[in-house]
């Protein structure tokens, strides 16, 4: 089992699959790097080296009792891509994840790192504060915490819920989906699921935004109930120097599962070089896609109507399979 040793001898465990340009992903709490795998192989089968980690004290990572802070996340994900020496690294954090990653730029700087999306991330402060009037109350974490206290296993059961939108009407979220979320949750040990409630929610990225010097993407879907567009993702597009926001109607917290599907909310961009190559070779096919992408995202701007919006088990399935070089994302239309 890969794993790196940190300076304070936790074990960090690791996936790393596949060669090219390194993809790095931070996950978001409580979960671990399986959260990530239908992304990894994807990336890892169109080109890019993909690796994700499991933060300190969840999933096969050291429960360690001391350094579930943000500053710690950080150091760790910087040992991390110095025991890989990964180079020009494209980073990719949803929720708390987003944080890690927006703080190891600020703290760390940019030297490895290529690009950076934040999906859903919790940047720039999720709790509510006299210059922050926007963010949720203290009540909020008080409750998450005091439910992990007295029934962590049915508070997680409860909190995939609103993760992933099953509560909202006409939701079609598998049972699959709810129990994997659960089941990541629970190989968390139980001071770092309870101590990086504070580390999310009361960890002023502000200054990390704005240190921030590589292209960056940031994604939120308008219905997150966990970190609500308005308290994230709306903020931190402002915050950061050229960055692209990318807001997906109606989607959940949890939009990087429920929405992985959709042509458009893949995250996959190509290289230049591979796109003059296949636009040389075969420019029908290559507008036959550039027709279908704005199709999609026609339907998609629409309320999500069609084929793409109903899920289509066979489209998805089609859009698995399609290459990288053949398809056109929300980060490749602006930094291709």
């Amino acid at each position: 089992m890969p794993t790196i040793t940190t300076k304070d001898g936790a074990q960090i465990f690791y996936k790393d699959w596949g060669t090219g340009q390194p993809v790095v992903f931070s996950h978001g709490w409580p979960l671990n790097a399986d959260a990530w795998d239908e992304h990894l192989y994807f990336f890892s089968s169109n080109g890019f080296r993909a690796i994700a980690h499991d933060r300190r004290g969840h999933g096969r990572s050291t429960q360690t009792k001391n350094g579930n802070d943000m500053d710690t996340y950080a150091d760790d994900l910087a040992a991390l891509t110095k025991a890989l020496d990964l180079k020009n690294a494209i980073h990719i954090g949803h929720s708390t994840g987003g944080g890690e990653v927006a703080h190891y730029i600020g703290r760390h700087g940019a030297k490895r790192v290529a690009k950076a999306v934040l999906v859903d991330a919790v940047p720039p402060l999720m709790l509510k504060t006299k210059d922050n009037p926007d963010g949720l109350p203290i009540d909020v974490f008080d409750q998450i915490r005091t439910g992990l206290i007295n029934d962590r296993s049915q508070f997680f059961k409860d909190f995939a819920i609103p993760f992933y939108g099953a509560n909202r009407p006409g939701a079609k979220i598998s049972q699959g989906i709810l129990d994997a979320f659960w089941l990541m949750s629970m190989s968390a040990g139980f001071a770092a699921a309870y101590e990086c409630v504070k580390a999310f929610s009361e960890t002023d990225f502000r200054e990390d935004l704005k240190k921030i010097d590589v292209p960056t993407l940031v994604i939120h879907g308008d219905d997150d109930q966990i970190v609500p567009f308005n308290v994230g993702g709306a903020k931190s597009s402002k915050m950061i120097k050229g960055a692209t926001l990318k807001v997906y109607k109606g989607a959940p917290h949890g939009l990087m599962s429920t929405n992985r599907g959709s042509n458009s909310t893949r995250i996959c961009w190509r290289s230049p070089n591979r796109r003059r190559k296949s636009q040389k070779q075969q420019p029908g096919r290559d507008a036959t896609n550039r027709a279908r992408a704005r199709s999609e995202r026609k339907r998609e701007a629409g309320g999500g109507k069609g084929e793409a919006g109903r899920g289509n088990k066979d489209n998805r399935a089609a859009n698995h399979r399609r290459s990288c070089s053949d398809q056109r994302s929300a980060y490749a239309d602006h930094h291709q």
